[in-house]
């Protein structure tokens, strides 16, 4: 006969949510330590592939396309501004506020920041063929989606 222990462990450690949740903890120490490597933050990432895509943006308009919250986003402008990967500028439209935008070396950071990232994934999914990688990522969307969707939440914070 089984052990018990062995049998509730079993138990437990099947079920979808204990799965996500260790996986969630592997990626998040594998992408924590791939930033850490090049000197850089998840914040970091999101905010330089934010200025990227929408263009230079207020503090506020950054923070709704970025997902980081406004208490998050000052201190994260302020590291990357010190490193001149952002620069600040007042808006012509309003002087009391500041257009954040990319630099050439912000541009530069981003392609390495982009590369670790590609790096991390692959040695978080490497048990996956490429198209288990991607049923993976349709299912986890599909599932975020729909919380999202009943929580009246994007899934950024």
């Amino acid at each position: 006969m089984e052990n018990p222990s062995e049998e509730a462990s079993a138990r437990w450690k099947s079920l979808p949510s204990w799965l996500l949740t260790q996986t969630a903890n592997h990626a998040h120490r594998l992408v924590t330590d791939g930033f850490s490597s090049v000197n850089a933050r998840g914040y970091h990432y999101r905010l330089l592939a934010t200025l990227e895509t929408f263009g230079p943006a207020s503090q506020a308009a950054l923070g709704r396309h970025s997902g980081i919250h406004l208490s998050d986003m000052v201190a994260t402008i302020n590291e990357l501004a010190d490193r001149e990967l952002v620069e600040r500028a007042p808006d012509p439209a309003d002087r009391r506020r500041n257009i954040i935008s990319l630099t050439a070396t912000g541009k530069r950071q981003l392609r390495r920041l982009e590369k670790q990232l590609a790096e991390t994934q692959d040695e978080l999914l490497a048990p996956l063929s490429s198209q288990e990688r991607q049923r993976l990522t349709d299912l986890l969307s599909r599932l975020l989606d729909h919380h999202d969707r009943r929580t009246g939440t994007d899934g950024s914070q």
